[in-house]
Order: C-alpha cells, then structure tokens, then sequence
C-alpha cells in the first residue's frame, strides 16, 4: 500500500472557513436553542431573556454600554500589560537565580489562591473607588499564567544551542535576546492568552466590589432591576471582550512564531492511502 501526499493551496476564506466553522455553528444552534426556548415559554423572561429582548437593550442602550465597556476595556488592558511586564520580570530573574526561585515561588503561589473577590474590598480600601483596586485584581488574575509561562518558556531552550551561545563568547543579555526568548516564545503566547481572558475577569470582579462605572457596575445594576435582558447584554460584551483579546494574541503569534508547528496550515496537506 503505497502513501501519496497530494498537496493544495486554498484561499484565506478557505482556510479561515475550515478552521472556523465548527465553533461558529455551535454558536449559532446554540443561538437557536435558546430563541427556541423562549419563544416557547418554557423559561419566564426574569430567568432567560429572549434574544430579540436582549438585541433590544443593546439598541436601546448603545450609548451607555458603550460607555461602561470603555472603562471595562481600559482597566482590562492596562492590568493585563503590567501583568505582562511584571510577570515576565519576575520568570527572567526565577529562571536565572535559583535561590529567588525558591523564595518568590511559594509567595506567588500563595497569592494566587487567594480568591480575588475576598481581597478586593481592600484594594477599595487602600486605593479608593477609581479604576487603581480594578487595574490591580486584573494584574493579580492575569499574573500568574504569565509567570508560570515565562518560567516554563524560558527553561525550554535547548542547552545545547545555550552551550554554544556561550562558547560563541555571547553574554547572558544576548543568549537571553537571541535563544531564550525565541524559545520562550510559543508558551509565552500560550500564556498570555490564559491571562488576557483573565484580566477581563478581574477588572469586572473588582467593579463588583466597588464602582459606580464598568460592566460590572452594568450587571449589577441590572441584577437588581430584575433586567436579565442588560445582565445578558452586559455579559455578552464582557465575553467579546475577553475573545477578542484572545483573538489578538493568536494573531501576534502568526508574526511572531510562524514556524512553530501549532501555526503550520495542515489543512492544506492530504494523506492518501
């Protein structure tokens, strides 16, 4: 039996089509199901809005969730960048001292299972009720997997190409830039990922706690009007958020690690017995 490999080039839309359309048919039955449902009226409109109830509040208030998702969206990012740059700081000087490691390890570990919601009051306390206390729970959400990945990422190098560096007379700085990070790269990324969606989670968890703007302060609000039809348009921006910043970064990858075998397009190759 003899394996023959026939390959074919299709377009953009074919090949964003092929890797797309699964999820994409989910939401849509899923969409279906739910009109289907209460429409129905198996479920009272307290409990599940219609969509067409839900289409309706984002129309009507286009203004004022645009607004709120504005400052969602600002305390999100700006947590989410110093939580990268943090985090990556604290992997480098883990992954090059090893008696830091075991002393910022367990601390960190320590500070990530603490639930947010039950510090969050104080950051409120400590920093007041503007966008500082949200900006640092999505920096204490987001921190974590970008250590975790960082220190991963940085020790997945290949030694012998690092031993090499070093007899090239390349100095910690350069085998850092020129091997490490190129290395760290694809669990960086992966990393990254986890805690941009985590960053949305912690901007709105500290709006909850204390805020009088954010999407959190919409659901809320919403909650205690008995609007479920806010709360599920409030909920479904908030989900859009955290996709499309996950969206952004699989984006970056496709530049940055383009020869990494998650970004090889194997859809365009078929195997044949």
């Amino acid at each position: 039996m003899a394996l023959s490999e026939q390959k074919s080039e299709p377009g953009a839309f074919a090949r964003w089509w092929s890797r797309s359309w699964h999820p994409i048919v989910f939401v849509v039955a899923l969409a279906v199901v739910w009109w289907v449902v209460t429409e129905a009226g198996w479920v009272k409109p307290y409990i599940i809005p219609s969509p067409v109830d839900t289409w309706a509040a984002f129309a009507d208030n286009a203004a004022y969730l645009a607004q709120h998702t504005w400052v969602t969206t600002y305390e999100t990012v700006v947590g989410f960048v110093i939580a990268i740059v943090i985090g990556l700081a604290v992997a480098v000087v883990m992954v090059y001292s090893g008696g830091l490691e075991k002393t910022l390890y367990p601390v960190i570990l320590f500070a990530q299972v603490v639930p947010k919601i039950a510090i969050a009051p104080l950051f409120i306390v400590w920093l007041g009720f503007g966008a500082s206390p949200k900006i640092l729970v999505a920096v204490l959400m987001a921190f974590f997997p970008v250590v975790i990945s960082g220190l991963s990422g940085l020790r997945s190098a290949d030694p012998d190409v690092l031993q090499l560096a070093s007899t090239m007379g390349a100095g910690r700085f350069k085998t850092f830039i020129k091997v490490r990070l190129p290395a760290a790269l694809p669990e960086l990324l992966s990393g990254f990922k986890v805690a941009a969606t985590l960053a949305v989670t912690g901007a709105v968890v500290g709006e909850f706690v204390g805020a009088n703007e954010g999407l959190g302060y919409v659901i809320l609000q919403a909650n205690g009007n008995l609007d479920t039809a806010m709360l599920f348009a409030a909920l479904i921006i908030m989900s859009l958020m955290g996709v499309l910043l996950f969206g952004l970064i699989q984006v970056a990858e496709r530049f940055l690690i383009p020869w990494h075998s998650s970004k090889r397009d194997l859809g365009a190759t078929t195997v044949r017995l």
